[in-house]
């Protein structure tokens, strides 16, 4: 008996230990499969990140890109931020269609009068079908609820026979897409106010989600575009690309949870990082000076129906670009910023770069001003192994340096440079001069910015050293660009030192400046001061007697130094014709200069058009000298109690008494035949004035010549005639002569200068 239990003992022991194992073996697997699904397979952690990716996502916060702001702190390129309504019309904050009707019905009418671009009907008419669409109920069906609540209340209703009430229920289907319901992106303040909006302030929950875009706009237009730049599909250039990443900023990171489709919530915490704004950068334009550059090179590339143009205004003291303004021709005729001419065309100057071989003679070969050569009276000859040099004009034989700077005599500087350089053998030392004194083989610090690169020879092993020794005298066979044309010259103007021009002076973050950027010195001293003082004199003498003569001849207002080139383009365009360059650098005042302005122009050879570098270029330069001087009210002289009377030359015709008038007070000596009327003016040497009176007879043309645009449009309109004027200043030219008869609906044209 012992024994049967002891074997049935035994065999419940053997089954509990089957069982422990068993259970041992099954837990195991089951823990294996879980270490497996959890690190090592591949599908699973496939499937776990699809879902965390549906439920969760990354979002990236973009960082608002600086802004390049003027040198006053103007914007020229800004971001703004857009904003557009998404609506989620399945939102279950609209099921109520009643309430849904009532607050779309009076956002339609705001909206309406806010956009102005459809009436109140079509968006509520939007509004109504978008919901019917994204809100649908299908499957209807019977069931029944209890009348009523409680036990009591379920009683009654049982001994009144209605316990139950049958109710009608729906699926519902909701489709969660996003709707922009704004005709376009608003700003930031239309923004504040159609926030106020029913359904838009949220009234009915969060029906909608904010899409926010961070837009790029350029406030002044096409004005400096070359310079300022684009990024993106439009092209990557000028400020925008080079300062990319100072602008760009840090853009930030934060987890969000999905709610719905389309909208998702922020995760707090969740390794969210706050972005970093991109730097303002601060440039050293003007906007004056560059919206007068602009206007004065289109109407000059106009004028001479050009190719393209720049124009440059620099400060002499610290580098700084004031204006720098690019205009290239489009198919249709207009003109754009095209290409950024200035830092970009690397091409043979012509004689503004006479002024290098001025300072290599003087300084390097030691020169004396008063060596004379005779220039043949423009006609041609052979200088060394190079034929047919000759001079743009006729009038000098036998000339001095002085002369040949002022008439810009390319024989006199070719055969210069052949007898000091060519005929000694020392045309390396003059290639050395170049670059190293002068320095004008290298860019000058713009090349983050597109600057090309200078090409002048430091090497003479070429088929025609000499030919090309001669050219070089007078700017043919060196290629520079413009902006490397006026850095030269400003150093003139600065005293023999030559700064790197200064296009962005600092970057910004808010109000605090986080980098700032100064000039840096290329060269201490191009030349001795000797040879500064003979060079500035020559250049001011361009100015008063040489090719710049006809725009700063007159030198009591304003001292002007200049110095004028063309240049004729050989490339595959020269069998379509004759392409040149023209160019004007001038800096003023020229006894203590304070700007540096310099116009390039290319053109083609074209009747009654001007190609030669003073014609072509000079309106332009003496537009922004005009025009800086004007503005700058420190330059004019102060007028003392003491000292010489002065009395002005020229006194403007018109109304008698007027003139009377202002001529007592200003002039020496008045006398008039009349003391009323109209009346012709005219000063003599010794600045008396003589008033004659016109003839009263309204069917006579006037004599209106002298007369200001007011006064002679008043005397000419006042005697039924049509009047048609152009330029400005006082009438030089009438079309109808003076004591003519007139006739009925005749018209005058009058020409002001």
């Amino acid at each position: 008996m012992k024994e049967e239990r002891s074997k049935i003992k035994s065999d419940i022991l053997l089954r509990v230990r089957l069982l422990y194992v068993l259970f041992i073996l099954v837990g195991g697997v089951v823990l294996a499969r879980l270490v497996w699904v959890q690190l090592f397979s591949a599908e699973v952690s496939y499937n776990a990140q699809r879902l965390s990716n549906r439920i969760f996502t990354e979002e990236v916060i973009p960082a608002q890109r600086g802004s390049i702001l003027s040198r006053d702190g103007e914007p020229l390129a800004t971001s703004i931020f857009r904003y557009q309504a998404a609506f989620d019309f399945a939102s279950p904050g609209l099921d109520s269609l009643k309430t849904f009707h009532e607050q779309a019905d009076s956002l339609s009418k705001l909206l309406a009068a806010f956009f102005r671009d459809k009436p109140a009907s079509e968006y509520a008419r939007r509004f109504r079908a978008e919901h019917a669409r994204r809100y649908r109920l299908v499957n209807p069906r019977d069931t029944i609820y209890p009348r009523s609540e409680g036990r009591l209340g379920r009683l009654l209703d049982r001994l009144r026979g209605e316990e139950f009430v049958t109710r009608r229920i729906y699926d519902t289907l909701r489709d969660h897409t996003p709707v922009n319901i704004f005709p376009r992106e608003v700003d930031y303040a239309e923004w504040e106010t159609l926030r106020r909006y029913p359904l838009l302030n949220w009234n009915m929950g969060m029906v909608y989600r904010l899409v926010e875009r961070d837009e790029r706009i350029y406030p002044q237009g096409e004005l400096a575009r070359r310079t300022i730049g684009l990024t993106g599909d439009r092209g990557n250039y000028g400020i925008e690309e080079a300062y990319r990443e100072e602008l760009a900023g840090r853009d930030g990171r934060a987890v969000r949870q999905r709610i719905a489709r389309g909208f998702y919530g922020r995760v707090a915490g969740g390794g969210h990082e706050d972005p970093v704004d991109g730097y303002d950068v601060v440039t050293t334009l003007d906007l004056d000076l560059q919206d007068v550059a602009d206007k004065a090179l289109r109407r000059q590339l106009e004028a001479q129906n050009a190719l393209w143009g720049t124009t440059i205004v620099m400060e002499v003291a610290t580098g700084e670009v004031l204006a720098l303004a690019n205009l290239g021709r489009n198919a249709d005729g207009s003109f754009t910023e095209r290409e950024n001419y200035a830092l970009g065309r690397s091409m043979e100057p012509g004689s503004t770069f006479k002024l290098a071989t001025m300072l290599t003679l003087l300084d390097d070969a030691g020169m004396s001003p008063e060596t004379a050569y005779d220039t043949n009276n423009g006609d041609p000859v052979t200088v060394g192994p190079a034929r047919n040099i000759r001079d743009s004009h006729r009038g000098d034989r036998v000339i001095d340096f002085r002369r040949a700077v002022a008439s810009s005599s390319n024989v006199y500087f070719a055969q210069a440079i052949w007898d000091r350089y060519g005929a000694t053998g020392r045309k390396q030392d003059y290639s050395d001069f170049l670059h190293e004194k002068l320095h004008l083989g290298q860019t000058v610090g713009l090349e983050r910015l597109g600057e090309r690169p200078p090409s002048i020879t430091s090497d003479w092993k070429v088929p025609d050293p000499g030919v090309m020794l001669v050219k070089m005298a007078y700017g043919y066979r060196v290629r520079l660009a413009p902006i490397q044309m006026i850095t030269f010259y400003n150093a003139v103007a600065n005293d023999g030192r030559m700064i790197s021009p200064v296009l962005v002076r600092s970057l910004r973050s808010g109000d605090e400046e986080a980098e700032r950027f100064e000039s840096r010195t290329i060269a201490s001293s191009i030349c001795s001061r000797s040879t500064l003082r003979e060079v500035r004199r020559c250049l001011e003498r361009v100015s008063t007697e040489g090719t710049a003569s006809a725009f700063f001849r007159d030198t009591t207002r304003l001292r002007v130094a200049a110095k004028t080139g063309t240049a004729q383009i050989t490339d595959a365009r020269s069998r379509e014709g004759r392409y040149y360059l023209g160019s004007m650098i001038a800096y003023f005042p020229a006894d203590e200069p304070r700007y540096t302005v310099l116009t390039t122009i290319e053109t083609r050879a074209q009747a009654g058009k001007a190609y030669y570098g003073g014609p072509l270029a000079g309106p332009v330069v003496k537009r922004m000298v005009d025009y800086i001087y004007n503005r700058g009210h420190d330059w004019y002289g102060r007028v003392e109690p003491k000292g010489p009377r002065r009395y002005p030359r020229r006194v403007k015709g018109g109304d008698i008494a007027q003139v009377r008038r202002v001529a007592d007070r200003l002039s020496p000596r008045v006398s008039f035949d009349r003391r009323s009327g109209w009346g012709t003016v005219r000063t003599d040497s010794l600045s008396n004035v003589e008033v004659t009176s016109l003839t009263q007879d309204a069917g006579v043309m006037p004599d209106v010549r002298g007369m200001g645009l007011k006064d002679a449009l008043f005397l000419l309109e006042s005697r039924g005639l049509r009047v048609r004027f152009r330029g400005q200043g006082a009438v030089m030219e009438q079309s109808i002569a003076a004591g003519t008869r007139l006739g009925s609906g005749q018209t005058a044209e009058l020409i002001l200068k």
